[in-house]
């Protein structure tokens, strides 16, 4: 779903040559097709409910009392610093000094575009698990790497995406760079397990690769569990651990996020941060500091609810004919059209809001080679209870239509 570019007067076009390739983001045309239709919107990733009241206060308190109001410092304000090293070290036993190795950033997406910029040189080859969330190739591409994706396949018989550790270790040549890993990964809501973790960590040390973890949806696993890959033997030193605020206390507008490693690690992508946003959410990083101290009862609860939303969600979808693949953690649920004679998730999904007024997302956007991914299509559960219930209603009205093939 790639847009057009203009020409500059010459005839050389505007765009450069690295960003040719990628138009508008699927979720901006997709979000923008649900206003103009009146559609449910299941395509993009955001609650429909805010976060904690205590945290929003937080936020409230923070600028009235003119904390943030003023350019914070450049790696983020203290106190949240604090705060993520804390976090680290309570969940998974990972000491992080937070002078020197905590770094704020204006959400995980300036993250991972800084850590790429900072770490890859051109022609670095980047290995990234496929299907991937948008940014990764667009952040690749900026930072003149060249991507390789490793494609998590989609077993039937399991209802599972899995990860071919041999196709992951023959992707590994003389120039790759960096492996970016995403889990709980999106769109397909694999879980790496503890055995393919460490078997991710063994190739990056055999190799002497570098790691950039994309590990937002960390506190949203309903089946397994979150094992950060800084935390294998010889990883804590070749690995930049990104997360964000957004998914674990819904409040995905403020964009705060953070990167953890070595200070070499931090000092490399802070070098590459500082000319993006230099700094941001000034007020909002008093409020997720004390988010992150919630108790445990508080993450607990945002799990069993969007599991409880999650399996809501699947069984409407599998009742409507769809084909489901159950996610062990984020978001999102991907499905397949073919059951309901579909066979190209683009123009399903361009077709459903007229059809039946929801909104989903094509998962083959999210591949380099377009023909894996086609009749896949995601959809989101982060919804209310009544919006889940009330799009199920209306997708169980595709039975009833013709003309699904979407050839």
């Amino acid at each position: 779903m790639t847009a057009g570019h203009a020409a500059a007067p010459g005839g050389r076009p505007l765009l450069n040559r690295r960003l040719a390739e990628f138009g508008t983001t699927i979720f901006a045309e997709m979000s923008a097709l649900a206003v103009r239709t009146g559609a449910i919107n299941l395509g993009q990733g955001f609650p429909d409910t805010d976060g904690p009241e205590s945290v929003r206060e937080a936020a409230v308190r923070a600028v009235r009392d003119g904390r943030g109001n003023q350019y914070p410092p450049g790696p983020g304000i203290p106190e949240l610093r604090r705060a993520v090293a804390e976090h680290q070290l309570r969940f998974y036993g990972l000491r992080y000094d937070p002078e020197t190795e905590v770094l704020v950033t204006a959400g995980a997406t300036e993250a991972i575009a800084a850590s790429l910029l900072a770490l890859v040189e051109p022609g670095d080859e980047v290995i990234a698990l496929e299907p991937y969330y948008d940014s990764y190739a667009a952040s690749i591409a900026m930072a003149s790497g060249t991507r390789v994706p490793v494609t998590l396949r989609p077993d039937a018989a399991s209802g599972t995406y899995r990860l071919d550790l041999d196709e992951l270790r023959d992707a590994v040549t003389d120039r790759t760079r960096l492996i970016l890993l995403n889990t709980p990964h999106n769109p397909t809501g694999t879980v790496l397990t503890r055995d393919e973790l460490a078997a991710v960590a063994e190739l990056c040390v055999e190799r002497d690769l570098l790691a950039v973890t994309d590990e937002v949806y960390e506190h949203l696993v309903f089946d397994g569990t979150h094992h950060p890959l800084a935390a294998f033997p010889g990883m804590r030193e070749r690995t930049v651990t990104i997360s964000s605020s957004g998914k674990s206390f819904s409040l995905t507008g403020w964009k705060v996020g953070w990167v953890t490693g070595t200070r070499a690690l931090v000092t490399a992508v802070r070098s590459a941060k500082q000319y993006l946003t230099y700094v941001s959410a000034g007020p909002f990083q008093y409020a997720v500091a004390e988010a992150l101290a919630l108790p445990d009862a508080y993450y607990l609860g945002l799990r069993d609810g969007l599991r409880a939303r999650r399996d809501l969600l699947a069984a409407g979808l599998r009742e409507a004919g769809f084909g489901v693949f159950a996610p062990a953690g984020t978001y999102f649920i991907t499905t397949d059209i073919r059951p309901l004679g579909a066979t190209d998730g683009i123009d399903f999904c361009l077709s459903l809001p007229e059809r039946v007024g929801v909104v989903a997302v094509p998962t083959q956007v999210f591949y380099d080679h377009e023909p894996a991914g086609a009749p896949y299509v995601r959809f989101a559960f982060c919804k209310a209870e009544d919006v889940l219930t009330e799009a199920v209603r209306r997708l169980h009205e595709l039975s009833g239509l013709s003309g699904l093939s979407g050839n």
